[in-house]
């Protein structure tokens, strides 16, 4: 029977190494993604996924008041991964290859046989989409990532930001609005 996540965390508290191990093996993929969605670099992404571990087994001991784990834990990775956009100055990147991508986007392209000239407008496509990402205000390219693309609920993403929902609800209105915006212009200029 697998056990819950407060569960583990209760037994991470009470000094147990393997309910710790039991969380890096529950949780690296998903601080992964959304690092490497926010980021757009391997190398980033694994510092901050091995930065998120560290910053939880240091401050065990605050996890006793923690309400929402996995939104506990998805904060300090983006928090980072928001540190790290800082100290590259703004410069990010996101993945330019649709392969590397996590996530529903991934799924619904690899879930279909297409023809090489649909992979191509495919590729076309999610190489547009992520160009499109970047040129998003943080908080709503990382509403759009959180949501549309790593499938968070918006109750998840106000949690993870500490924000109300309703803000939430608004960052992806307009992050959807500029996209779609930014697409149009991209991919049909003349019309």
């Amino acid at each position: 029977m697998d056990k819950s996540v407060p569960q583990i965390v209760e037994q991470f508290l009470h000094g147990d190494d393997t309910a710790f191990a039991e969380l890096v093996h529950r949780y690296q993929r998903k601080i992964y993604s959304v690092a490497f969605q926010i980021l757009g670099n391997h190398l980033d992404a694994d510092e901050v996924v091995q930065e998120t571990f560290v910053r939880i087994y240091n401050k065990r001991k605050d996890l006793e008041n923690v309400r929402y784990f996995t939104s506990f834990i998805l904060r300090i990775a983006t928090n980072y991964s928001i540190d790290l956009l800082r100290k590259r100055k703004g410069h990010t990147t996101l993945a330019d290859d649709s392969t590397s991508l996590p996530g529903h986007i991934q799924l619904a392209l690899s879930t279909k046989v297409a023809t090489p000239s649909e992979n191509l407008k495919n590729k076309r496509l999610m190489n547009e989409i992520l160009k499109a990402l970047e040129l998003l205000p943080t908080k709503q390219r990382l509403t759009a990532i959180l949501h549309d693309i790593e499938g968070f609920t918006k109750a998840e993403i106000a949690e993870t930001f500490g924000c109300p929902e309703a803000t939430v609800r608004s960052n992806l209105h307009i992050a959807r609005t500029k996209l779609k915006k930014i697409l149009k212009q991209r991919l049909y200029p003349k019309e």
